[in-house]
Order: structure tokens, then sequence, then C-alpha cells
């Protein structure tokens, strides 16, 4: 077998943006005197990862008005009844605290009114304006201070260490540990943890159109899924509205352009000028985020102008002064491409931007395999069909700190380390070594083809027979990465390497994503179906469940438990200054 390098940890962290270094930080707080806790991240720490990316900003009840109540209600009916309102809950009243935490204590500052009170953005879906932010730059102000503390701390770092593989013990109750590959040197490292967190984030970038970075390609998932556990909502891939089209001349294909500029009055255009949202809701381009991509795509399918592929938005109406002062990293960004948000107008796009299907949790981010816990986007639940703008940074900071709390106490009790399973090890390993014995060929080629397959038969708007036509490419595709080869003669930094390993996770998870889109037959929030238009019987919701066993994929239908709320309720208090229905 190939030379494996071993190490140990007590608690092993993976993955660096809001989760990863959030559980690094509290589980230092919450473990006994000398736990070793280790982070280790595929990039670089503070430059890499979803969070630091955030435009808009971190929802939390706090503003005027508002109430972790309200937050709640808008998380439930935005996710169309399908999401854990445990979660949700938890997500919605530790958010106060965690905003808190973060100015008080990381050192973070959010933009204020001039009385001091924070300042609150107005997003989508929302019956509040609860979103606080640093500008449009608030992802770099929060992991940058995030990363300060654990710099600081006597937190071990392994950085460019890919995680390959999850090792379990024989019997395939518990994780032993991860199995690495430096990047830096091509060696296996083997890292065994009494308590492994996974945080390595989404990235649907098998889409043609995507915001986060190549290198975000659902490793994460695609190593829960060969261990067996199981995965929920997997057909719930969420579709920014507004990606920023640069064209083909650059790999920046659908960066957004946040959604507070729809929240400040920004309007969409199509082709002839027109605004067109009102055609499809009557909140305009204040809908949901699934429902103006949908209007979006919609529209792109009756423009017949083959030089233009998207729609516009415009801001110039607010006046092109106050654009560049409120949005002044989006309007620098859009001049870096050459387009002028400030006074003019913006092509955009729907664009892959997270992923609310996830390994199936529990509030306290425990998973069905001991010793294994996971928060942030490849955590399953919190946003059932459809993530509120805003919500995503406040899922990975919240549920990254009480992973880190829960992991700290739990590890307490624990003696010795687990033993991994030779077995499991052996076959992650020939994995990961198997394009060695393939003629080189072009992976990323196979890559555009499967973001083509995505887009066209898997994406924003889906029907039966597009979505077994997808399944068909996919394992076409997966067929020709596997007779696809990698130069052997120097591992350390083998990019191509790695982008085989990128291409082969994202073939797992998009087969997941076109199976669960044909399990689900009727249309709620992200997924929707033109052969199955009907949200469906919303007291009889259910959410996908996937699990492979062996070579075998299965899909299950599990009932959502309405535990807190019921469909046609609400737990606003009868003094809330306006009433909210529950509604689909």
């Amino acid at each position: 077998m190939t030379t494996i390098e071993y190490h140990d940890t007590d608690i092993l962290i993976l993955g660096s943006g809001g989760a990863g270094l959030f559980a690094a930080l509290h589980a230092q707080q919450s473990a006994p005197p000398g736990t070793r806790i280790t982070l280790a991240v595929k990039g670089l720490i503070g430059k890499c990862g979803c969070t630091r990316m955030v435009q808009g900003g971190y929802n939390v009840a706090l503003g005027h008005g508002d109430s972790v109540e309200r937050h709640f209600m808008d998380t439930i009916t935005g996710g169309k009844w399908l999401p854990n309102q445990d979660m949700a809950w938890r997500l919605c009243e530790t958010a106060v605290e965690r905003v808190r935490e973060l100015e008080n204590e990381i050192g973070c500052f959010f933009d204020r009114e001039p009385d001091g009170r924070l300042h609150h953005k107005a997003f989508a879906g929302q019956t509040a304006d609860r979103t606080v932010h640093k500008g449009d730059l608030t992802g770099i102000e929060i992991i940058n201070r995030l990363m300060e503390q654990v710099l600081a701390r006597p937190i071990e770092k392994l950085q460019e260490h890919r995680a390959i593989g999850l090792i379990p013990t024989r019997d395939g109750a518990s994780l032993a540990g991860v199995l690495f590959i430096d990047m830096r040197s091509g060696r296996f490292r083997l890292v065994r943890a009494k308590a492994v967190m996974m945080g390595t984030g989404g990235g649907p970038t098998m889409y043609k159109y995507h915001t986060p970075s190549g290198d975000k390609t659902m490793d994460g998932l695609a190593m829960a899924l060969r261990v067996g556990l199981p995965l929920r909502d997997m057909e719930m891939v969420q579709f920014h509205p507004t990606g920023l089209l640069a064209g083909d001349h650059t790999r920046m294909t659908g960066t957004v352009l946040e959604e507070g500029l729809r929240g400040a009055g920004g309007q969409l255009l199509n082709a002839r000028g027109q605004r067109f949202m009102y055609d499809y809701d009557p909140r305009g381009e204040r809908a949901t985020r699934d429902v103006v991509s949908r209007g979006i795509y919609a529209e792109m399918r009756k423009n017949n102008d083959p030089s233009q592929v998207g729609m516009f938005i415009s801001m110039a109406h607010l006046g092109p002064d106050n654009v560049r002062r409120r949005f002044s990293g989006m309007v620098k960004r859009c001049a870096d491409c050459g387009f002028d948000l400030a006074g003019g107008q913006v092509e955009v796009v729907p664009t892959a931007h997270y992923f609310m299907g996830g390994v199936v949790v529990d509030p306290d981010t425990r998973t069905a395999m001991e010793g294994l816990y996971v928060a942030g986007e490849d955590a399953g639940g919190a946003h059932g069909s459809n993530r509120l703008g805003g919500n995503g940074v406040a899922n990975s900071t919240v549920f990254g700190g009480i992973a880190g709390d829960v992991m700290g106490r739990d590890v307490a009790g624990q003696t010795a380390l687990r033993d991994p399973d030779p077995e499991v090890l052996e076959a992650e390993i020939a994995r990961a070594c198997h394009p060695f014995g393939q003629t080189p060929g072009n992976v990323t080629a196979l890559r555009a083809e499967l973001q083509e397959a995505m887009w066209e038969d898997v994406g924003v708007i889906r029907h039966a027979a597009g979505l077994q036509r997808g399944l068909g490419r996919i394992a076409d595709l997966h067929e020709a990465l596997m007779q696809t080869g990698v130069s052997s003669d120097n591992l350390a930094f083998n990019l191509t390497w790695h982008d085989w390993l990128n291409m082969a996770s994202l073939t797992e998870i998009s087969e997941v994503i076109a199976r669960a889109a044909l399990t689900r037959e009727n249309s709620r929030g992200a997924h929707f179906r033109e052969d199955c238009p009907e949200t469906g019987d919303l007291d009889a919701s259910y959410f996908t469940v996937a699990r492979r066993d062996g070579e075998e994929l299965a899909l299950d239908r599990a009932p959502v438990e309405f535990n807190i709320v019921r469909p046609g309720e609400t737990i606003l208090p009868e003094d809330e200054p306006e009433t909210l229905v529950a509604s689909a």
C-alpha cells in the first residue's frame, strides 16, 4: 500500500470559512486544557472558502419592530415549509448572540446608524430590515477578524491539505479520522481525531454560471456519501438571480451582485428595457431568490438575440453618486469587468450560488456517525428549499460555534483515539490514485461539459425528460473521467491531479442532485418542475433523503416535522406591528 504519514489530534476541523474558524475558537474555549485542536484547509486560512466572498450581510433580529419569531417565520415560509424547524429556530435565536460576539469579542465593525444602532439592509423575502453589514464587503470583515483570532491561538494549522476521505472504524459506526493529501508534497496523511467537524462548504460549481471559486467542489458531501451518511434536500440548488455576466473571456462566470441592490430599489429590465418581475410576482424585484431567478430565466428563454444572454439590472435611477457611495465594492467590481453599475446597466444571469442540501444533522451538529459533526453549507435542514439572503453567513457562524462547543464537551470524556478501517483507507487511496494508471487527457474540457449539462438539464427550471437526459450525460462524463489520466511525475502541487479529484466529487454529487430532483414530483423553492408545477400539500411536506449503499444510490422521502409551527399558523406575538400569516 502507498506510504501514509500519520498524525494524531483531539479535535479536527475541516475548512476555514465562518463555520470552521468559529468551531476552532469555541472548541478551544469549551474543551479541557491541553486538548489538541487542528484546523485543516484545502487552501490558505483566511484566503479561501465562501464566507470571505459574502457581500450582502448577516441576518439578525435586532432592528426596530423585528423579533426572533419574525425572523423564524420568514425562514420557514421562505424555505416553503421544508426546513428542520429546530435548526431554523436555533439559527434565528443564536444569530443575536453571535453578532454581539462578532462585535464585542472578535472585533468586527458593522455599519451603524447616526445614533449608534446597527444599520439593517432590506433583503428580499423578509418582513423586516434585518441584514447587518460592513458596506458590501461583510464577509471580508468577518473572516479577517476571525483569522486574526485563530492565528493568535495555539491551534495547529494544516494548510493546503485536501481532505479526500472520511475513514470510519471497522464497524462503520464511528469516525476514526480523515485521509488528506498534503498538496505541497503530494503525500497522503491520515489524521486521527476524537471529534471531526466538517465545514468544507458546498460550492455548486458543476453549473455553467456559478459564484463560488473553482476549488469549491462538494468534496465534503461526496466524502459523506461514500461512508453511507444520509444527505437531505439534495435537489435544492439556490440560483442567485443576479450573477455578473462577464463574458467568455473570463472565469468570472457569475460573480454575485448582491441582493441589497434590489432591496435598495434596483430594477430588472429585459431586452426591450422593460421591467418584468411584476409579471411573475407581486413583490417584483424583492421576491425571494428562487422566484426572481425563474423570472429572469423565463425572460432569457423569450429572448431571440444571440448577442444577449442574460437580463439587465439598473441602478441609475437611484442616483449614480448614491449608488457609488452605498455599493462601492460592487461598483468597482463591475467597472473592472467593463460595466457601469452606478450609471448604466449590467447584464446578469441566474448563477448557482448556494446549496441548501447536505448531511442530515441534529441541532447540535451531530451526525449518524459518532465523532463526526457538520456545520455550515455541508449541513442540510436549516434552510429547507430556499435560503434567505443574509441567512448563509449566519448559519455558518451560528452552527460552527455550536459545533465547537459540543465537540469540546464531547471529547472531555474520551481517553483514546479510534482505529481506522484499513480496507476503507486502502480504497480511498486507490480511488485518489486511479488517474495515474490512465492515459492523460483533458479534465478541464470534461468539467466544461458537465457545467453545460447541469445548466441545461438540471438547472433553474426542470422537467423529467431533461433530468433523465442529464443523468445520462453525467454518467457518460463520469465514465470518461475514469478513463482520463494524470501524470504522476511530480505530485507536489499537481494541479491536474486536483482538477481530476474536483471533477470526481462534482460528478458524484451531480448525480445525486438530478436523482433527487426526479424524486421530488412537485415544485418547492429552488426546485421547480415544469411538469409538476404545483407546490403540493403543505401539511404533507416531505424532504428527500439520499444514501449510498455500495455502488447503489437510494432515494427516499421523510416527512417534515412541524414541531414549532404548522402551515397556516404563526408564532408571532399578538402585539407585533404587522401580522404575518404563514403561507406558501
